[in-house]
């Protein structure tokens, strides 16, 4: 009975540090700067590929030619 009870309370141990780890690891990826940093960093990294660069920019120029178009009207 009492080696029962050790290994019981031994497992509650190691769930309460497995617990813990894992909350750990959750409030570091829940971190708003953090998650605010990769989404970041993703549209960046997606802006900067050429065919979306140079989309933008022909849509860009598009708007300005539609504009001016529209003034001189």
């Amino acid at each position: 009975m009492a080696g029962e009870t050790e290994r019981i309370e031994q497992d509650i141990a190691q769930a309460r540090e497995e617990l813990a780890g894992t909350l750990d690891k959750l409030a570091e990826r829940a971190n708003p700067q953090r998650l605010a940093d990769d989404a970041k960093t993703r549209a960046s990294d997606t802006l900067s590929k050429p065919a979306v660069k140079y989309g933008l920019m022909g849509a860009g120029a598009l708007v300005v030619v539609v504009v001016v178009r529209k003034i001189l009207k």
